[in-house]
């Protein structure tokens, strides 16, 4: 670890650890590291938001529609794919990583940043069915980086680490809706024990910290929204009772199988389109963000409602279907998760951005379509259902269950046990398959022949 002191044969002590004085000067860059990556990282955001909303509201009522009709996905996407292509095939970085590699790997070089953003903006505010999550931990990151000289980061990978950490952890504090979110992710997926947890961890919360308190000031300065998830109005909970548990159990499991699902074709597309030629590659890659222009407007086809609900993110029909559950008939449900399920397969093999924002929207859809259940509820069904789909798809068990209660808020006190339990529940079952190529993949074809039925 960079500014540690030297190790003992019993190694170093926390405090020992945090007393160094070049772990002093870490924690003070990391801290001023998170002022400029958190305001570049509020711009992306306030620009992609701004984007996606004249595309998706302000131009179709110019074009004299209500809503975006049934067939705007379709241009949409087709320009979608038409501006990533030559992002993913000329420029340093191919745009970031393909989202259905998850969230981790080495921090983003800066020289790869301006990809990642133009990706991004190319496919998140055109509806494609991913995240913001992952380009700004990459924008983070790289931007981090650029705090130390290109030598310096040669010389010192551990230092390229920490640093690069501290900066995705200041992009993406706020999006998730709390900045603890990011810390226990990062505590997490850092797979370390004793002082060098806690030395990495430190500079991340407090380059997150920083970053919070940038998004807060900026969006109460300017106005403008961000667009973090977040749940405005919920269902009334109570303490789960053995119903909650008959039902939530084989629910989690459920949708922990759709998003392994989900993924296992997200693998199968990646392989289509990392084709052997350039010219290639942009074709096909084009050729999905078609697809998946073809699935959201399927969805609205099915059930006469807007294409925008199952396109973008899922963050704003998240919120929407936790505000008023009943105004969702279960087959405009069912629909959601078989369209907007199989666009986001397709996305996370061929586009870019983040796994995990519509995969939370997909297990929240499949919970209140179970609620009519007997013995079961709206509140309880869509607190497995937020918890079962971040376990799946992060494979970070606890990070799944702090989101879940983040986004649950006064009422995630009540639901804890079976938000648990739903984890725990999901987390296992995606390990399981995850285990066993064969049921994954016939998982990930019944998806697909289902999404191939009329």
């Amino acid at each position: 670890m960079p500014g540690t002191p030297p190790q003992r044969n019993g190694g170093a002590t926390l405090r020992e650890v945090l007393l160094h004085k070049g772990y002093l000067r870490l924690l003070l860059v990391s801290a001023l590291v998170g002022i400029p990556v958190s305001l570049a990282a509020f711009g992306f955001v306030g620009l992609e938001h701004e984007l996606q909303h004249w595309i998706w509201e302000s131009l179709p009522k110019t074009a004299g529609y209500d809503r975006a009709p049934w067939w705007w996905p379709l241009p949409a996407l087709l320009l979608a794919g038409l501006l990533l292509a030559p992002v993913v095939t000329r420029l340093p970085g191919h745009g970031g990583h393909v989202p259905v590699d998850g969230l981790g790997g080495p921090p983003t070089p800066p020289r790869a940043v301006p990809g990642v953003v133009l990706a991004a903006l190319a496919c998140l505010p055109l509806g494609a069915v991913l995240g913001p999550e992952a380009p700004l931990m990459a924008l983070g990151g790289g931007l981090a980086l650029l705090a130390v000289p290109a030598a310096r980061r040669a010389e010192q990978p551990e230092l390229v680490a920490v640093l690069g950490t501290a900066g995705a952890s200041s992009a993406i504090s706020t999006i998730f809706g709390s900045p603890l979110v990011a810390g226990v992710m990062l505590i997490e997926a850092a797979g370390l024990g004793g002082p060098r947890l806690i030395a990495l961890v430190l500079p991340s919360l407090l380059a997150g910290g920083v970053g919070a308190l940038v998004f807060t000031g900026f969006g109460h300065w300017t106005g403008l929204a961000i667009g973090a998830l977040s749940l405005p109005k919920l269902p009334a909970s109570g303490v789960p009772d053995p119903g909650d548990f008959l039902w939530g159990v084989p629910l989690a499991a459920a949708i922990a199988l759709v998003c392994v699902a989900g993924q296992t074709i997200g693998r199968r597309v990646k392989a289509f389109t990392a084709a052997d030629t350039a010219r290639s590659t942009a074709a096909r890659t084009v050729l999905c963000a078609v697809a998946v222009g073809c699935c959201l407007a399927l969805y609205a086809l099915l059930t006469d409602r807007s294409p925008e609900e199952a396109a973008l993110s899922g963050q704003a029909t998240l919120g929407a279907l936790a505000a008023d559950p009943a105004a969702w008939p279960i087959g405009a449900l069912l629909a959601l998760v078989l369209c907007k399920g199989l666009g986001w397969s397709i996305a996370l093999g061929s586009l870019r951005g983040g796994p995990i924002f519509p995969a939370i929207l997909l297990g929240a859809a499949l919970g209140v379509a179970c609620a009519p259940l007997p013995g079961f509820g709206t509140a309880p069904a869509l607190t497995v259902g937020l918890a079962a789909s971040g376990a799946a798809v992060t494979r970070l068990p606890v990070t799944s269950a702090v989101l879940a209660a983040a986004l649950l808020g006064g009422e995630a006190a009540a639901a804890m046990p079976l938000l648990i339990v739903a984890t725990v529940t999901a987390f296992i079952t995606a390990e399981a398959l995850r285990g066993r190529p064969g049921r994954a993949g016939a998982a990930a074809a019944g998806v697909g022949r289902a999404a191939d039925t009329p």
